[in-house]
């Protein structure tokens, strides 16, 4: 009789313990499905977060972020009466040989370093077309410091800080994000065009 009761107790134990193990794998699971979820929404917001604003472009137009969805983008601060304003042309250039591979660069003309972009809208068309043959989208002069600055600086301001702060150091500062809407890397000023184009190949694959 007493074997048969240690027998059943040893049982008893033997399915508890299963029982336990069972549940503690179940409420394992449960938390990496829900670590992984709030991964995933955290991804989407993130990824939809540049997709939402919207700029003027160079002739006035509201332009939505959302087109460029998808696309590998390139966003700087451009200015006529710079010392880098010749980066224009490296510009053009990686524009010109990736537009067809899912490249597109935004410039964002902004007068408030040393007052280097002083012409208005059609004078700064008019001046990197004839002078750098630019034809990648222009948008309408904007701050990119301040209080006055435009969402999208704010947005890509704290998405990716230059070494010195958040803040705009001077013309030709250069954000680069993915065709998920994520902001990659920040060149400063005095990077050129050319060194960005294997960070480019590499997004574009």
């Amino acid at each position: 009789m007493k074997r048969s009761i240690i027998l059943l107790a040893l049982v008893l134990l033997i399915s508890c313990s299963g029982n336990k193990s069972k549940n503690i794998s179940n409420n394992s699971e449960k938390k990496v499905e829900k670590i992984k979820k709030i991964k995933k929404i955290k991804k989407e917001v993130k990824m939809s977060d540049f997709y939402k604003y919207k700029a003027k472009d160079i002739y006035g137009k509201d332009i939505s972020m959302e087109v460029y969805k998808g696309k590998v983008v390139i966003i700087v601060n451009v200015a006529s009466k710079c010392g880098f304003t010749p980066q224009y042309e490296g510009l053009e250039k990686l524009y010109q040989k990736y537009k067809d591979k899912g490249l597109i660069i935004l410039g964002f003309p902004s007068n408030q370093f040393a007052h280097q972009e002083p012409g208005t809208n059609e004078e700064i068309v008019s001046f990197c077309k004839l002078n750098y043959g630019v034809t990648f989208p222009l948008f309408s002069k904007i701050e990119v410091n301040g209080k006055n600055t435009h969402p999208i600086y704010k947005y890509l301001k704290n998405e990716k800080k230059g070494l010195l702060g958040a803040s705009i150091k001077w013309n030709f500062t250069k954000f680069l994000i993915n065709s998920n809407g994520e902001v990659i890397k920040r060149y400063a000023p005095n990077f050129k065009p050319k060194n960005i184009e294997n960070d480019i190949k590499k997004l574009l694959k």
